[in-house]
């Protein structure tokens, strides 16, 4: 490059869109702006007692448009007119209901105010039901369509949120052509895509949330999903059978969005992927170094050569997929349903005196407290930390199970909920709140024993996100409970970043996007090592956490999968096209709710 150039990255998370303006010869952050969702800040269209959560395209379309319109601002006319690709990524799986035209059925009049007509975020879990009946029906077939998804179909995922999307909303259901993720809808969008079956889909979304894989040439059959329920037939024929990774372009930026944002046509738009497989990237993944990117949950990333990992399958987890990370290499994917959102539960509960009784208080104005709410709103994490840290540690303090929104991995169990055990009188916010950031620390460890367990090993950790940068009490807990380095990335925005990096592949300013990764990389610039007079306690602790976890498992509600020792082997085809028999967790059996509350 003989003269600056620059790309855009643009990420979609929970509660809002960032994007990042970079100088592709170096990654140095030229500009970025972030747009909080209205509709969503208002609790619009979600009901969370019924595990609903629907976020309106008008959202991601405003903020987009905001935000990389305030960028460019920032950045300046010279920027602006060298800017050469734009890449997305988002949360996953988060799809919605789109017509032929691939226009999401929320943007047209009819449907403008369904929540069912909106995209399904990744942690709406009204599709409980339909994950267990998926998951007890692919007991039934050969080869075994859950393989490469760790064998278990989550609620969190694409086909259960189109199932009961379908049975829930007859109208919804009569209007709907196909099913698409967020992640490949915004390309689609940048790029004026009119025709939904040309829309380039990702394999990163394909393949860890769609059951597609070049195994089985593509999705699995019409017959699969239309004796599932009649409501399915004939959808795989509306929705893909190629994929693309994420180094490719979608296409180019169409005259109306170029218009809109004061950019060329010639801008390229890259292929969309999920936001955690482009936060490993910002953050410079290295082969079987587990990519921690810790917000409201965690997303797991960890990439080995393909030659390495052959046809090892790693049951339990969300998926492993070629090419989903770093084109090329096996992309294997695992994580936590809440790990920020648990504290954030709590610090809920803790603010709801100020935030329901203050207002009406007869000593101070609505003003002052107002600002007394949001004062003590942004110190009550920060200070109960600290407090937290001057607990000395015992094998019988506080103990908490990291559930609140089910298990992700290892083993998805939506069901599940999170618990607090070994309680006193003398147990006090700070004690509690240590008790959940240890649950979650424990969580994090039964997803790298898991890795471990089955054959892929786990050499090293790296943090990535706003809980690695900023909560130097969780991520030492985290470096002493897995016995382990971990290290931070320098990079605030790694997911934005690796966005950024591989939307300058995707333009053709890189080969690869291991070049993009070494040359705009921010490195690392902390590292957590574990404390060894708290190892061997730890330890003790996290036994006691794997079996109060074991408790609450088995007496949790009906959907829950069978305990891996009592289901029944499947075979299935290995890559190398030799029969595979390995224990599969599929099959489901009903226990009746008894804690865990």
């Amino acid at each position: 490059m003989a003269q600056d150039v620059f790309v855009i990255g643009v990420d979609y998370g929970s509660d809002s869109v960032r994007s990042v303006v970079v100088n592709a010869q170096n990654g140095q952050e030229v500009a970025s702006s972030v747009f909080y969702y209205p509709r969503w800040r208002e609790g619009a269209y979600c009901d969370p007692t019924q595990n609903q959560f629907r976020q309106h395209p008008l959202d991601y379309i405003e903020g987009l448009e905001f935000t990389i319109k305030e960028c460019l601002q920032k950045a300046g006319a010279a920027v602006a007119e060298n800017v050469k690709g734009i890449s997305v990524d988002t949360t996953g799986s988060t799809p919605v209901a789109v017509n032929q035209q691939g226009t999401p059925l929320a943007l047209l009049p009819e449907f403008a105010e369904n929540p069912n007509a909106m995209f399904v975020l990744w942690k709406d879990h009204t599709g409980v039901q339909e994950a267990a009946e998926i998951n007890a029906h692919a007991a039934t077939f050969k080869p075994n369509y859950l393989q490469f998804v760790g064998g278990i179909y989550s609620s969190e995922w694409f086909w259960a949120k189109l199932l009961h999307v379908l049975r829930a909303d007859a109208q919804v259901r009569e209007a709907t052509y196909s099913w698409v993720e967020h992640c490949d809808w915004i390309p689609f969008l940048l790029t004026g895509g009119t025709q939904v079956e040309a829309m380039k889909r990702g394999v990163c979304s394909a393949g860890h949330k769609s059951l597609w894989a070049a195994e089985f040439g593509g999705l699995p059959p019409n017959e699969f999903f239309s004796s599932l329920d009649p409501v399915l037939n004939g959808f795989t024929s509306r929705l893909f059978q190629e994929t693309y990774t994420a180094d490719q372009a979608a296409g180019q930026l169409s005259p109306e969005w170029a218009k809109r944002l004061g950019l060329s046509t010639q801008v390229v738009v890259g292929v969309g992927a999920f936001d955690a497989h482009m936060g490993a990237v910002g953050g410079q993944i290295e082969p079987y170094h587990l990519s921690k990117v810790m917000g409201t949950s965690t997303c797991d990333m960890l990439v080995t050569p393909l030659e390495e990992i052959g046809d090892t399958l790693v049951n339990g987890i969300c998926g492993q997929v070629p090419g989903s990370v770093i084109p090329g290499m096996m992309g294997l994917e695992a994580g936590q349903s809440a790990f920020g959102d648990t504290y954030a539960w709590f610090k809920k509960i803790l603010l709801w005196p100020l935030q329901n009784l203050l207002a009406n208080s007869k000593v101070i104005d609505a003003a002052t407290a107002q600002a007394l709410v949001e004062e003590v709103s942004a110190r009550i994490i920060p200070e109960l930390s600290l407090a937290a840290d001057q607990i000395p540690l015992s094998e019988n303090n506080e103990f908490g199970i990291d559930w609140f929104n089910g298990r992700r991995t290892p083993d998805a169990n939506q069901v599940l909920k999170g618990a607090l055990s070994g309680l006193s009188l003398g147990s006090d916010a700070p004690r509690v709140f240590r008790a959940l950031v240890e649950a979650t620390c424990f969580g994090a460890k039964k997803i790298v024993d898991r890795f471990n367990e089955q054959g892929v090993p786990v050499k090293g950790l790296i943090g990535l996100g706003g809980v690695a940068r900023k909560s130097p009490f969780i991520m030492q807990m985290m470096a002493d409970v897995m016995n382990m380095p971990i290290r931070i990335h320098k990079s605030e925005q790694t997911c934005a970043l690796g966005a950024a990096m591989f939307a300058a592949t995707a333009a053709g300013l890189y080969a690869r996007v291991e070049d993009a990764m070494a040359a705009m990389g921010q490195g690392f610039d902390l590292e957590y090592f574990p404390n060894p007079e708290k190892v061997d306690l730890y330890a003790k602790r996290y036994q006691h956490y794997t079996e109060l976890g074991g408790f609450l498992d088995r007496h949790s509600t009906a959907g829950n999968p069978a305990s891996l020792a009592d289901l029944p082997e499947v075979s299935s085809p290995a890559q190398d096209g030799q029969t595979r028999s390995s224990t599969s967790p599929q099959a489901l059996q009903g226990i009746s709710q008894t804690t865990a509350r």
